[in-house]
């Protein structure tokens, strides 16, 4: 039995790519830039760059492509168990075993805590931007934006600042479209070596990471505008 109280009406918005550049058409008709290209146009690449020089291109794509495809597999398990509200087991491929145990390790810390509105909820603010967010509802009792991320090593907190935007920017679409109020947000995170981490956007750093969101969106309007 799926694990969503339907609490709102969230509809589903198309997706296309223009000169590489992933938009969603809104219901009200205007074509905008999803949350994740705002934020990789706007983001400082210099680290990422370092890193492809040190490692060669050959083995920066592989590393990207093998964290791409585990970390899909991973979000689908938890899609799958939030819907369905059944566990499945992973079949023999060593990259499905890798991403059932990191799914395991997030389902096991957080969905105690968690009441489910919606999954894999598209959200977009009129004429601005959109994007996809894994859940919305509440965390231990507060509405929350919710995400699922899966990482090759454990992270430090200044590492993951667009994690921040991103739960800020689709608070903010939620706030927009349905009228709530919600300024909390927590990624749920697990490596591949199974550490399980969690960044957490509460509400007194809300005004903050929503005036850094707005920077970044005029930021990326003034280039592409």
């Amino acid at each position: 039995m799926t694990l969503i109280i339907n609490k709102y009406d969230y509809k589903e918005i198309k997706k296309k790519s223009v000169d590489g550049r992933r938009l969603y058409a809104c219901p009200d008709g205007n074509a905008v830039a999803s949350v994740t290209t705002i934020l990789d146009a706007t983001k400082d690449k210099t680290h990422l760059i370092a890193w492809r020089k040190r490692v060669g291109e050959v083995k920066a794509k592989e590393v990207v492509t093998e964290a791409s495809g585990v970390g899909t597999r991973m979000h689908k398990y938890l899609e799958d168990y939030v819907e369905s509200g059944n566990w499945v087991e992973p079949g023999s491929n060593p990259y499905a075993k890798q991403a059932h145990s990191m799914a395991k390790q997030i389902k096991d810390h957080v969905m105690n805590d968690v009441e489910i509105w919606g999954s894999e909820v598209q959200l977009y603010h009129p004429k601005i931007y959109a994007g996809t967010t894994d859940l919305v509802g509440t965390y231990k009792g507060n509405p929350s934006i919710m995400d699922f991320k899966q990482t090759n090593k454990p992270k430090k907190e200044e590492w993951v600042e667009d994690y921040y935007l991103q739960l800020t920017a689709y608070a903010l679409a939620h706030n927009e479209l349905y009228g709530t109020n919600i300024n909390e947000g927590h990624v749920f995170m697990c490596s591949r070596d199974l550490q399980y981490q969690q960044f957490d956007l509460w509400p007194d750093d809300f005004a903050q990471w929503e005036s850094k969101w707005w920077d970044r969106v005029y930021e990326y309007y003034d280039k592409y505008a």
